[in-house]
C-alpha cells in the first residue's frame, strides 16, 4: 500500500520567509533521532507496549469471540459506552464500514453500532427510550473503571434493562471492557457495578492508555463487528513502526518527519495544526487525532492547538481564514486516491450548466483536484503544509495511519520536553465534576 509523506511545501526553501527554516528542520531532525533512538530502548524494555503491539496476534481470535457473541443470536444493536479514548479510535476505525458517514451510513446492512460518546440527557434518554432493548448488546468500556460518563450511561442501561424485563439477561446482553483489578482484589468502578450482573469482561491492557488504545481490543472490537480485517489494521501500523525498529535514518521516515516539522513548527510560532482529510471516512479519524494531540503535548505552556477539518467542505467554512488570516498555522492534508471514482458526469449536462471541462469527468476527479488546489493554494500563499497520500483507504491504510500520529506525536512530546501518556489537567476536571455532582 503505498502512503507518500512530502514535507517540501512546509518548508522555507519552497514558499518563502514564513515557512520552515532548513536550520530549525535540521536542529529537530536530530530532537527526532534521539526519540526515535528511545523508542527502541523502551519497546527492547516492555516499558511502552504500544511498540510491539502492532506484530501480536495472540489476543485477536478473543477480539474475534467477543465480537460474534455481542452481534449474534439475533442483535440488530450494538451499543458502545465510552468517551474520549475509549470511544474515537473505534471511531475512527468503524467509518471504514460506513458508520457516520453521511447518508451511507443510515443505509449500511448488518447490525447497527451507535457510538455514545456524549453523555446528553436527552439523546441518552431518546436513544434507550427508541432501541429494540430485546436485541440489543452493549459494551462498557472504562480503562480505570472509574469514568463518570461510562458509570452513569451504564446504570442508566441497567435502569433500562430492569424497566423492560431484561435485567436478569444482563450476563448476555454487556460486555464490560476495563483493566483487571489489582492484586489483593482493588477498586474497579465499572467491574463493581456489572461482574454482580454475570457480566464478562474483556481486559483492559494496563499499559497502553485510552487515547493510544486504538489498535488493542478498544478499537479492535467494533472493527470486529462491523467485518474488518483486525489482522491488517495490526499490519498496517506494522509499517509505520517497523522503519524506526530497523533503525533508518530520520530524514527517510515519515514518522520523524512529521514530528520534525510539529517540533520546528511550534518553535517558529506556529501555534495552531490543522489536519484537513480529503475523505469522508477519515473525519472520525481527524476527531480522534484532535484529542491525541491536544491531550498528549498540552502541557507546561507548550504545545499546539489541533484542528480538525474536512475536505472539500472545509474548504467553504475555513479556507479563507486559512489563507487570509494569521500566519500562525502548521497545515496537513491528508488525501486518498480517488481519481476515476463515483458518479461520471454526462457531457448534455455539463453543457447545460456551464461547465463544459465538467464533462466526462467524475465526482473522484473534482475531489483529487480540489485536495490537490488546497495544499498548492496554501504554499503559494506562503503557508507551511505537509502532505500525506494513501493509494487505497482500507484496513492496512488506517492501521498506517493510526500509528504514524501515534508515534509522530510521542515523537514531538520527547522533542518539546514534555510528558506524552499522562492528561493531569483532565484528570483535576474530572475530580471536580464528581464532587460538583456529589454536593449538588
Amino acid at each position: 500500500m503505498a502512503f507518500t509523506h512530502a514535507i517540501d511545501q512546509a518548508l522555507g526553501r519552497s514558499i518563502g520567509g514564513p515557512g520552515i527554516p532548513e536550520t530549525a528542520i535540521e536542529a529537530a531532525l536530530k530532537l527526532s533521532e534521539t526519540g526515535m533512538q528511545r523508542l527502541r530502548e523502551e519497546e527492547q524494555s516492555g516499558r511502552l507496549p504500544l511498540l510491539s503491539l502492532p506484530h501480536e496476534t495472540e489476543d485477536l481470535a478473543g477480539i474475534e469471540e467477543a465480537a460474534a457473541m455481542l452481534k449474534g443470536n439475533g442483535a440488530t444493536d450494538v451499543v458502545f459506552l465510552g468517551t474520549g479514548g475509549s470511544s474515537l479510535g473505534g471511531q475512527a476505525l468503524a467509518q471504514l464500514a460506513d458508520y457516520a458517514v453521511p447518508g451511507a451510513g443510515r443505509l449500511a446492512e448488518g447490525v447497527r453500532v451507535h457510538f455514545l460518546d456524549n453523555l446528553d440527557p436527552l439523546t441518552f434518554e431518546r436513544v434507550l427510550a427508541r432501541l429494540p432493548l430485546e436485541t440489543t448488546r452493549f459494551a462498557a468500556i472504562s480503562k480505570s473503571g472509574g469514568t463518570g460518563e461510562t458509570l452513569m450511561q451504564t446504570m442508566a442501561v441497567l435502569s433500562a434493562l430492569d424497566g423492560a424485563g431484561l435485567r436478569g439477561r444482563a450476563g448476555d446482553t454487556i460486555v464490560g471492557l476495563s483493566e483487571p483489578r489489582a492484586p489483593g482484589g482493588g477498586k474497579n468502578a465499572l467491574r463493581d457495578l456489572l461482574e454482580p450482573e454475570g457480566v464478562r469482561f474483556l481486559d483492559h491492557h494496563t499499559r497502553i492508555g485510552g487515547r493510544y488504545s486504538v489498535l488493542t481490543n478498544v478499537g479492535l472490537l467494533p472493527a470486529a463487528i462491523l467485518g474488518l480485517d483486525i489482522r491488517a489494521i495490526r499490519a498496517g501500523a506494522a509499517q509505520a513502526y517497523d522503519p524506526i525498529r530497523d533503525g533508518l535514518p530520520a530524514s527517510e521516515i515519515a514518522v520523524a518527519q512529521g514530528a520534525a516539522i510539529a517540533i520546528a513548527g511550534q518553535l517558529e510560532g506556529k501555534a495552531i495544526n490543522v489536519m484537513m482529510a480529503y475523505a469522508d471516512r477519515l473525519e472520525r479519524f481527524t476527531r480522534w487525532w484532535v484529542q491525541l494531540w491536544g491531550e498528549s503535548l498540552g502541557k507546561d505552556g507548550k504545545g499546539s492547538t489541533p484542528v480538525a477539518a474536512i475536505g472539500p467542505v472545509d474548504q467553504h467554512s475555513q479556507l479563507q481564514l486559512y489563507l487570509g488570516g494569521p500566519n500562525d498555522k502548521l497545515f496537513t492534508v491528508v488525501t486518498v486516491e480517488c481519481a476515476g471514482q463515483g458518479p461520471r458526469i454526462a457531457a448534455d449536462l455539463a453543457e447545460r450548466a456551464g461547465q463544459a471541462g465538467f464533462a466526462g469527468k467524475t465526482i473522484g476527479d473534482l475531489v483529487a483536484a480540489q485536495g490537490r488546489a488546497t495544499a498548492d493554494t496554501l504554499a503559494k500563499n506562503h503557508r507551511p503544509v505537509r502532505r500525506i497520500h494513501l493509494e487505497r483507504l482500507d484496513e492496512r491504510a488506517i492501521g498506517r495511519l493510526l500509528m504514524h500520529f501515534m508515534l509522530e506525536t510521542i515523537l514531538t512530546g520527547y522533542g518539546l520536553g514534555v510528558d506524552p501518556f499522562d492528561q493531569p489537567a483532565v484528570e483535576e476536571g474530572k475530580v471536580l465534576a464528581k464532587r460538583y455532582l456529589a454536593e449538588g
